[in-house]
């Protein structure tokens, strides 16, 4: 039986979203955040999502007792409508199905980095998308981002909202550092307040850095001293270039994801 079919709305009409957790050294840490962060993004697309955060817990744990205690799981919880509402093109909110993906895909190396360029993409507003769920409607948006990036020779993006402040790289929260003090863009609608964002803002502040979410130009991240990326995949992600700006893995790039290790596996 398939799983997503060719008329369901969410395949024809893109109703589908997504949450990404992780499981890497036999924990997952903020599990419970991601869960419910699945629910509010169908919610956000007019769906009912039809499990409760526990019980996408549940099956997620089951899941995970099917794979070596070893291994490195991708964990995405994914909902979209299957029927159609009202004026045809809206989704029928009672027909939201629901699927667990668990993919074994392994954590990055310790030493991998990425590049950044610009791009002439920007995040749209909450008038223009549904810019408040995890929606795979927006990563297209976002794809071209990534191409326009690989053709200049970058790995990634630096992307802006529309009024030209710096929102977050192509697929992850951006933060950057000058003179030992962490700047991050503020949360301002265009894009999602990562939970790995939020949780190495808290960890940064407890080991006594100063961290600041304001508004950012392209201008502040070439004159930054650390640059580094935040998201499921890798956690933290050191960043050694903007375009013609390079930087070294410094002290507190190093710090946010030693710091997040230590705290994911106690």
């Amino acid at each position: 039986m398939p799983v997503l079919r060719s008329a369901d709305h969410g395949t024809w009409l893109g109703t589908l979203v997504f949450d990404g957790a992780r499981r890497f050294d036999g924990v997952s840490p903020d599990l419970e955040a991601h869960c419910a962060r699945v629910n509010r993004s169908a919610v956000s697309l007019g769906m009912n999502p039809s499990l409760s955060t526990s019980a996408i817990i549940e099956r997620v744990n089951e899941g995970l007792s099917q794979f070596d205690d070893a291994a490195a799981v991708y964990i995405r919880p994914m909902y979209w409508s299957t029927g159609y509402g009202d004026g045809f093109i809206s989704a029928d909110p009672e027909s939201t199905d629901f699927c667990l993906c668990l993919q074994e895909i392994p954590m990055p190396s310790v030493d991998a980095t990425a590049t950044l360029a610009t791009t002439r993409f920007t995040r749209p507003t909450l008038d223009m998308a549904t810019v408040d769920a995890k929606a795979a409607c927006l990563y297209p948006n976002n794809a071209r981002m990534i191409r326009e990036a690989i053709a200049k020779g970058f790995s990634n993006a630096l992307v802006c909202d529309p009024l030209g402040n710096v929102a977050e790289s192509a697929t992850s929260n951006v933060f950057m550092v000058r003179d030992g003090e962490v700047f991050t863009p503020i949360p301002n609608g265009t894009f999602l307040n990562g939970i790995t964002r939020q949780r190495i803002i808290t960890l940064l502040r407890e080991s006594g850095i100063t961290v600041h979410e304001s508004s950012l130009r392209y201008e502040d991240f070439h004159q930054a001293d650390e640059v580094f990326l935040t998201g499921n995949i890798a956690k933290v992600t050191p960043i050694v270039a903007f375009e013609e700006t390079k930087y070294e893995i410094g002290p507190i790039s190093k710090l946010a994801r030693a710091a997040y290790l230590d705290w994911a596996r106690s």
